[in-house]
Protein backbone atom coordinates (compact mmCIF):
# COMPACT_ATOMS: atom_id res chain seq x y z
CA UNK A 1 0.00 0.00 0.00
CA UNK A 2 1.61 3.18 -0.92
CA UNK A 3 2.67 5.77 1.60
CA UNK A 4 0.21 9.17 1.73
CA UNK A 5 2.06 12.05 2.98
CA UNK A 6 -0.06 14.41 5.16
CA UNK A 7 0.34 17.06 3.09
CA UNK A 8 -1.46 15.43 0.50
CA UNK A 9 -4.21 15.06 2.60
CA UNK A 10 -4.32 18.59 4.15
CA UNK A 11 -6.38 20.82 2.96
CA UNK A 12 -5.51 24.13 1.92
CA UNK A 13 -6.61 28.03 0.86
CA UNK A 14 -9.16 29.95 2.54
CA UNK A 15 -11.52 27.68 3.26
CA UNK A 16 -8.97 26.07 5.36
CA UNK A 17 -8.25 29.14 6.92
CA UNK A 18 -11.89 30.25 8.11
CA UNK A 19 -12.01 26.69 9.04
CA UNK A 20 -9.04 26.84 11.98
CA UNK A 21 -10.06 30.48 12.62
CA UNK A 22 -13.90 29.02 13.60
CA UNK A 23 -12.28 25.64 15.46
CA UNK A 24 -10.09 27.82 17.41
CA UNK A 25 -12.66 29.78 18.63
CA UNK A 26 -14.64 26.80 19.56
CA UNK A 27 -11.79 25.96 21.80
CA UNK A 28 -12.02 29.41 23.34
CA UNK A 29 -15.78 29.88 23.88
CA UNK A 30 -15.91 26.28 24.89
CA UNK A 31 -13.05 26.95 27.71
CA UNK A 32 -14.39 30.34 29.03
CA UNK A 33 -17.84 28.31 29.29
CA UNK A 34 -16.60 25.34 31.53
CA UNK A 35 -13.33 26.79 33.07
CA UNK A 36 -13.56 28.21 36.68
CA UNK A 37 -10.07 29.47 35.98
CA UNK A 38 -10.35 31.11 32.80
CA UNK A 39 -13.31 33.21 33.88
CA UNK A 40 -11.02 34.15 36.79
CA UNK A 41 -8.15 35.13 34.58
CA UNK A 42 -10.57 37.17 32.05
CA UNK A 43 -11.77 39.11 35.20
CA UNK A 44 -7.96 39.66 36.42
CA UNK A 45 -7.36 41.03 32.50
CA UNK A 46 -10.24 43.04 32.70
CA UNK A 47 -8.55 44.34 36.01
CA UNK A 48 -5.04 44.77 34.46
CA UNK A 49 -6.55 46.63 31.54
CA UNK A 50 -8.66 49.01 33.62
CA UNK A 51 -5.40 49.83 35.77
CA UNK A 52 -3.33 50.27 31.86
CA UNK A 53 -6.18 52.80 31.12
CA UNK A 54 -6.21 54.57 34.49
CA UNK A 55 -2.42 55.28 35.08
CA UNK A 56 -2.18 55.63 31.39
CA UNK A 57 1.24 53.16 31.39
CA UNK A 58 3.43 53.63 28.46
CA UNK A 59 3.55 51.37 25.13
CA UNK A 60 6.47 49.02 26.43
CA UNK A 61 4.38 48.22 29.19
CA UNK A 62 0.95 47.86 27.44
CA UNK A 63 3.14 44.81 25.96
CA UNK A 64 4.77 43.55 28.78
CA UNK A 65 1.30 42.98 30.40
CA UNK A 66 -0.18 42.32 27.36
CA UNK A 67 2.44 39.08 26.83
CA UNK A 68 2.30 37.84 30.48
CA UNK A 69 -1.60 38.11 30.04
CA UNK A 70 -1.43 36.20 26.53
CA UNK A 71 0.53 33.62 28.18
CA UNK A 72 -1.15 32.62 30.88
CA UNK A 73 -4.52 32.25 28.59
CA UNK A 74 -2.53 30.10 26.26
CA UNK A 75 -1.38 27.76 29.36
CA UNK A 76 -4.92 27.79 30.61
CA UNK A 77 -6.25 26.34 27.19
CA UNK A 78 -3.13 23.47 26.84
CA UNK A 79 -4.12 22.60 30.93
CA UNK A 80 -7.75 22.06 29.52
CA UNK A 81 -6.63 20.40 26.73
CA UNK A 82 -4.51 18.13 28.90
CA UNK A 83 -7.39 17.63 31.04
CA UNK A 84 -9.57 16.57 28.19
CA UNK A 85 -7.41 14.19 26.22
CA UNK A 86 -6.68 12.56 29.48
CA UNK A 87 -10.42 12.06 30.63
CA UNK A 88 -10.69 10.81 26.63
CA UNK A 89 -7.81 7.93 27.46
CA UNK A 90 -9.20 6.74 30.93
CA UNK A 91 -12.37 8.20 33.25
CA UNK A 92 -10.46 5.87 35.97
CA UNK A 93 -8.73 7.41 38.75
CA UNK A 94 -5.23 6.35 37.97
CA UNK A 95 -1.81 7.68 39.40
CA UNK A 96 -0.49 8.85 35.75
CA UNK A 97 -3.79 10.48 34.91
CA UNK A 98 -3.30 12.47 38.43
CA UNK A 99 0.24 13.43 37.37
CA UNK A 100 -0.84 14.95 33.68
CA UNK A 101 -3.35 16.84 35.17
CA UNK A 102 -1.83 18.23 38.20
CA UNK A 103 1.81 18.91 36.19
CA UNK A 104 -0.64 20.60 33.51
CA UNK A 105 -2.24 22.78 36.54
CA UNK A 106 0.97 23.16 38.25
CA UNK A 107 2.28 25.11 34.81
CA UNK A 108 -0.48 27.23 34.99
CA UNK A 109 -0.45 28.31 38.32
CA UNK A 110 3.49 29.10 37.81
CA UNK A 111 2.32 31.15 34.86
CA UNK A 112 -0.36 33.29 36.47
CA UNK A 113 2.23 34.19 39.47
CA UNK A 114 4.75 35.13 36.59
CA UNK A 115 2.50 37.37 35.41
CA UNK A 116 1.09 38.90 38.65
CA UNK A 117 4.82 39.19 39.77
CA UNK A 118 4.70 40.86 36.20
CA UNK A 119 2.05 43.18 36.68
CA UNK A 120 3.70 44.34 40.04
CA UNK A 121 6.68 45.42 38.50
CA UNK A 122 4.46 47.71 35.57
CA UNK A 123 1.98 48.67 38.12
CA UNK A 124 3.86 49.27 41.38
CA UNK A 125 5.58 52.76 40.38
CA UNK A 126 2.29 53.91 39.79
CA UNK A 127 0.23 53.28 42.97
CA UNK A 128 3.48 54.66 45.03
CA UNK A 129 3.33 57.87 42.39
CA UNK A 130 -0.65 57.98 43.12
CA UNK A 131 0.21 57.21 47.13
CA UNK A 132 2.67 60.12 47.27
CA UNK A 133 5.19 57.60 47.86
Amino acid sequence: MPQISRDDIKKKGIKRLFNSVKNSLDGLFYAYRYEQSLWLHGIATLFAVSLGIIFRIKLSEWAIVFIALGVILGMELINTAIEATVDLVTLEIHPLAKIAKDCGSAASFIMTLVAFVICLFVFAPYFMKALGM
